[in-house]
């Protein structure tokens, strides 16, 4: 049986609709907090996947497990090794990479379609095009030398890349399982006030957009895993 890690952060920002797409193909799944479990497990897994979280990843004075996680990408990506990085994943995966991640300089929070390169066109990504995907930080990437630029919108140049067939970082949540949107909506609602966001707004257009996407990701995710298996072959 495949074994998969996921690395969480916060316990609303789950696998989403990622989790029975990954049950439906055979994987054995385990979950690890960061900051809390031992890493080792994520070191041969065939495959690892970093979620998003509320701190950031330059913030390794106050929270040192960060520099452990940034390592064990560093690791896996050396090695080629499948990893998949959300939001907080991406940026890991970007700074574990040599690149930087700094404050934007405002919030991207909301539903909206990603804006795919030539490269994103040619890659998993299509199944999201024209499909508005939750956006939801205040820090960005730069783009990892090496990598393909895969999508941007118009607030956050680099949205999506990718090193070979074997890592994908998404600075997005196309994982979003829209039933469950309310916990998110709890879990960051001193975030939303500060940045002057009515949660009702974000919760219409979840209701709105919930089911399109998570048709679209699931079509996505499941092209990602498909060019893994070609490529482990």
């Amino acid at each position: 049986m495949k074994h998969a890690v996921v690395l969480q952060h916060v316990a609303f920002e789950d696998l989403g609709t990622l989790h029975p797409l990954l049950l439906a193909q055979g994987w054995q799944l385990q979950v690890l907090q960061a900051g809390v479990d031992a890493l080792d497990p994520a070191e041969a897994a065939d495959l690892l996947v970093v979620l998003g979280g509320p701190i950031s990843v330059n913030d390794v004075d106050l929270y040192p497990f960060l520099d452990d996680s940034i390592a064990l990408l560093q690791r896996r990506l050396l090695q080629q090794r499948p990893t998949l990085g959300i939001c907080l994943g991406a940026q890991l995966m970007a700074r574990a990479l040599g690149a930087q991640v700094a404050p934007s300089g405002g919030k991207e929070i909301g539903f909206s379609p990603l804006l795919l390169t030539d490269e994103g066109q040619r890659s998993p990504l299509l199944a999201l095009q024209g499909i508005p995907v939750l956006h939801w930080h205040g820090e960005v990437f730069e783009l990892p030398a090496g990598a393909r630029r895969l999508a941007s919108t118009p607030a956050c140049r680099h949205q999506a890349f990718a090193i070979g067939h074997h890592a994908l970082a998404l600075q997005c949540h196309p994982e979003l399982d829209a039933r469950q949107f309310e916990r998110w909506l709890i879990g960051h609602t001193l975030e939303l006030a500060q940045a002057g966001i009515d949660p009702s707004d974000l919760r219409a257009q979840a209701r709105r957009y919930g089911a399109p996407l998570a048709a679209a990701a699931t079509a996505m995710f499941s092209q990602w895993l498909q060019e893994l298996s070609e490529t482990a072959r």
